[in-house]
């Protein structure tokens, strides 16, 4: 069943409040000092988490489309980006001003002794594009074609929040490994269904069949 746009718009509504909750209770936190001993890097990892949980929760929206037939899903889809994009937006901001009080020669070296640093950076780097190209105008603007390939970007950004968080973890891995399974499977069943579109293209499956003959069939016979 297809929701209708009240229905939709009241999902989205319902869906913006729900990944919103996690930052709230985490500013109230901090104001009340509940986040436990190190409040600053509690703010810094969960921020980060709950980017890269929605990354994937994005990237699962077109096999979930495929799979269930729900083809309204991909609807919601931007307002999952976006989310992403806020909760690594605040993920830096932690580390900068929090963490760092903007010295920018204490990041610098902070980068160069922690390069899972960089890589965080690069994503939310590559994440900045994507989320100020997702309204409907910036499609008209670039294409639908071109817009595309732009986005084909989270597929980077994935793996470099993966790897981001593994290089982040010194001793428990099972975090980070789990979420790398979950983006490996999602990145998976995409080039495992771009694989069979391309053999279906050169087994002539998108060739053009020629039209059946209908009505009556009438036999020649040579005398």
């Amino acid at each position: 069943m297809t929701p209708s746009n009240t229905q939709l718009s009241a999902l989205k509504t319902a869906l913006f409040a729900a990944c919103l909750l996690p930052a709230l209770l985490l500013w109230r936190g901090f104001e009340l000092d509940t986040l436990g001993a190190n409040p600053i890097e509690t703010l810094t990892r969960s921020t980060g988490d709950w980017t890269l949980r929605l990354l994937l929760v994005t990237l699962a929206v077109t096999p979930l489309r495929k799979l269930t037939g729900w083809h309204w899903v991909v609807r919601l889809r931007r307002t999952l980006g976006l989310l992403a994009f806020a909760y690594g937006v605040a993920h830096l901001v932690t580390y900068l001003w929090l963490d760092q009080f903007f010295d920018w020669h204490a990041i610098a070296r902070d980068i160069l002794k922690r390069p899972f640093i960089t890589v965080g950076f690069a994503a939310l780097v590559l994440m900045t594009p994507l989320a100020l190209t997702s309204s409907n105008f910036a499609i008209r603007q670039l294409g639908g074609r071109r817009w595309q390939a732009l986005h084909r970007a989270i597929y980077a950004i994935a793996i470099l929040g993966c790897v981001h968080f593994w290089w982040l973890v010194k001793k428990d891995i099972t975090e980070p490994l789990v979420y790398s399974a979950i983006a490996v499977a999602l990145l998976g069943v995409r080039a495992w269904w771009r694989e069979q579109e391309r053999r279906k293209q050169l087994a002539g499956g998108y060739l053009p069949q020629p039209p059946r003959l209908t009505g009556k069939v009438i036999r020649i016979f040579a005398k």
